[in-house]
């Protein structure tokens, strides 16, 4: 196979990263500057500032990431990948990693961040700021750089900022968030972000749907039965209970990851693969999920908490025994939604949403199921088809693509088997590990924005899960499962009543 030419390296930049000594910054975004160093794909001229509330210096800083990346390297659980670090790319990055203690609500911070910008570019005076901090600074920070004059790029430069989520809570303090920003950068500056869009699945549902002649006529209301999406997590709250008791599962999960994936699966083909393109056909997608009545969304939702359990052989406390959680908490660590779009082509299709923390797998996948054959000709067959075919797009954790279908069983009676064709990425492809940050902290190097959320869509998906939050406030208090399960029974009844079933969790 002719290997494809690699990617031009970004453009030179400064990275200023506010919240450098979270956990994101340590887990997901130094990784993946890492592997993008090792990949060749960032600019000689490319420097990192780090900026945090704890006491630290440029030695440290580098020392405490790059002891914190060979333990992540050691570790089977890492979304890194990596099995060692590669001395001679690290070097390149820890070199160009700086660090400067600062408070996010102080004015005088940011004019001290201008003159190290002004030591630190040189001949590359771009500059993306991301906020891998706690969603109540972003708009703060936005406002104080703009302020500061940082906002502003000179001639031939850019300055953009990265913005992680959640954005927002609900409908109008994700409208009020959109409106703040907005008066300090121009929409073009604005890189909403969301992991999962950077999963090589994910990316391949648009070559799936629109490069192959056997599915692109089959993906509309005539053929497809269903489609339901999973986001399962094996993991409790852990450490986040603070923030998690506050959102729950529904906001989370579902207005962002859960719904970008519903857009890539439902969206319509754009006119090219231009980002505005792309990103106008997401948009008309999640603007078309149907506004439920409050009661249509508590007969068409289900939560559940999960209790004391195992997974994996691990022992994982009651979620209400959590630290930071109350423990009287009706927040919800599972939920399952049943969702319609109105418009032609998806009309009378039920899309079905489910995430959890503390399931038996971890396991996100999107699940199309066809309707079946429109004849009766194995109805009287003794083992006729107990499945209907599916097409199952796998995002992790073995990314890949799996079509499930029948075929006769050897033998003189014709009795009917299912059978399954997998694509895994990791066997057909020599790809490098990545945690899924690489791509989209590339692509707001280069100024890509097709990966990236518009403020309406931001808004879209706000406004279409407003009704279970409204719906859940007077209604009883989310139904307890085991860690370790598979979730409430309601989600399972969400989908029996239908004459469904949800599709096992891929251990």
């Amino acid at each position: 196979m002719a290997k494809s030419p690699p990617p031009p390296k970004a453009p030179a930049c400064a990275m200023v990263i506010f919240g450098a000594g979270g956990d994101l910054a340590k887990r997901l975004l130094v990784p993946a500057l890492y592997n993008l160093s090792r990949a060749g794909l960032l600019a000689d001229g490319f420097k990192v500032i780090g900026v945090d509330h704890g006491a630290g210096d440029d030695e440290s800083f580098r020392l405490g990431l790059g002891d914190f990346l060979e333990s992540l390297a050691a570790s089977k659980d890492s979304e890194f990948g990596a099995a060692r670090i590669d001395p001679k790319a690290w070097t390149w990055l820890a070199d160009r990693l700086s660090y400067r203690v600062a408070d996010f609500e102080d004015d005088a911070t940011y004019q001290r961040l201008a003159s190290a910008l002004e030591a630190a570019e040189g001949a590359a005076p771009s500059v993306l700021f991301y906020l891998a901090v706690a969603p109540r600074f972003f708009g703060d920070i936005v406002e104080r750089l703009a302020k500061a004059g940082l906002t502003r790029a000179p001639a031939g430069a850019f300055r953009r900022v990265e913005i992680e989520k959640p954005f927002g809570d609900d409908l109008a303090s994700a409208k009020a968030l959109n409106r703040r920003i907005g008066r300090c950068l121009d929409e073009s500056q604005i890189y909403r972000i969301d992991h999962f869009l950077g999963k090589e699945t994910v990316r391949n549902i648009m070559v799936t749907r629109f490069g192959n002649g056997v599915f692109e006529p089959l993906w509309n209301r005539m053929h497809i039965d269903s489609v339901q999406i999973t986001a399962a997590e094996t993991v409790g709250v852990e450490l986040r209970g603070a923030y998690y008791d506050r959102a729950g599962a529904l906001r989370d999960m579902v207005p962002n990851h859960l719904f970008q994936l519903l857009a890539m699966v439902a969206m319509e083909p754009p006119n090219s693969f231009a980002p505005d393109a792309v990103r106008a056909e997401k948009g008309r997608v999640i603007e078309a999920i149907r506004h439920q009545t409050p009661g249509q969304a508590l007969a068409d939702s289900a939560r559940g908490q999960y209790r004391a359990g195992t997974v994996d052989g691990r022992k994982i406390v009651a979620y209400r025994d959590a630290p930071n959680v109350d423990p009287a908490s009706r927040t919800e660590t599972f939920v399952a939604v049943k969702l319609s779009i109105d418009n032609w082509r998806w009309a009378g299709v039920p899309f079905y949403l489910r995430t959890g923390k503390a399931m038996n797998a971890h396991d996100t996948h999107i699940a199309i199921q066809f309707k079946p054959a429109p004849h009766t000709l194995f109805q009287d067959v003794a083992e006729g088809p107990s499945e209907p075919n599916d097409l199952v797009l796998q995002i992790q954790p073995r990314e890949g693509i799996g079509l499930h279908f029948e075929a006769k069983r050897p033998g003189p009676d014709v009795t009917l088997a299912k059978v399954a064709m997998d694509f895994c990425y990791a066997d057909y492809f020599q790809s490098e590990p990545a945690t899924g940050y690489e791509t989209l902290i590339y692509d707001c190097l280069i100024g890509d924005q097709t990966l990236f959320k518009r403020a309406d869509d931001i808004e879209f998906a706000w406004r279409a899960v407003m009704p279970f939050l409204d719906a859940w406030k007077g209604a009883g208090g989310p139904q307890a499962y085991a860690a370790g399960s598979d979730g409430p029974k309601a989600a399972d009844a969400l989908l029996a009543r239908d004459g469904r079933h949800w599709r096992p969790l891929c251990r």
